[in-house]
């Protein structure tokens, strides 16, 4: 089983991809690929600039990647109360050339913040809108307050509640 992981950030230090990274090493049995979104920087999407440039081979490379992934694993970051303009602008480069964006692959659809919402506001923004773009949203979970619940040294949720709740989700749901 092949998972494809990432957090929806271009920060060199995310905690949506140390997150998404750490979760998707819970799953037994996976290979474990994590994506980089600096890896599918683009200019910033307009239909003027796709009509002079065409497709973007960034986002043909970036589909084939979900293409490639049997679970996907993604940490959304909250910018504002919505998507970062990293992750909104590959999406928007990718959906012109499939709308089904993530391709019904069985999704885990995460958030983390280092405030006590855990990107409550980009996951509820998530889970409604990605299906519409082909995301088979299998089970959603926020990780509140990031620096106090999640040990960087240790990759790892710290807090044992919330590191069986998430266990318990990714064994009931996939």
């Amino acid at each position: 089983m092949k998972i494809i992981a990432f957090g929806g950030s271009n920060s060199k230090h995310s905690i949506n991809k140390h997150f998404a990274t750490y979760a998707a090493g819970l799953f037994e049995n996976a290979e474990v690929e994590v994506l980089d979104l600096n890896d599918f920087a683009m200019p910033l999407f307009s239909v003027d600039l796709e009509k002079e440039m065409g497709q973007h081979e960034l986002a043909k490379a970036f589909l084939a990647k979900i293409q490639s992934a049997d679970i996907l694993v993604v940490s959304l970051a909250e910018n504002n109360n919505n998507y970062s303009t990293a992750f909104k602008n590959i999406f928007d480069w990718s959906s012109r050339i499939n709308k089904e964006v993530f391709q019904q692959k069985p999704m885990l659809l995460m958030a983390t913040s280092p405030g006590t919402r855990g990107g409550a506001s980009v996951l509820e923004i998530g889970r409604n809108a990605l299906p519409r773009y082909g995301a088979n949203i299998k089970a959603t979970f926020s990780l509140p307050a990031f620096n106090a619940n999640f040990n960087l040294e240790e990759n790892k949720i710290s807090n044992k509640e919330l590191h069986k709740e998430l266990n318990d989700i990714i064994k009931s749901s996939f």
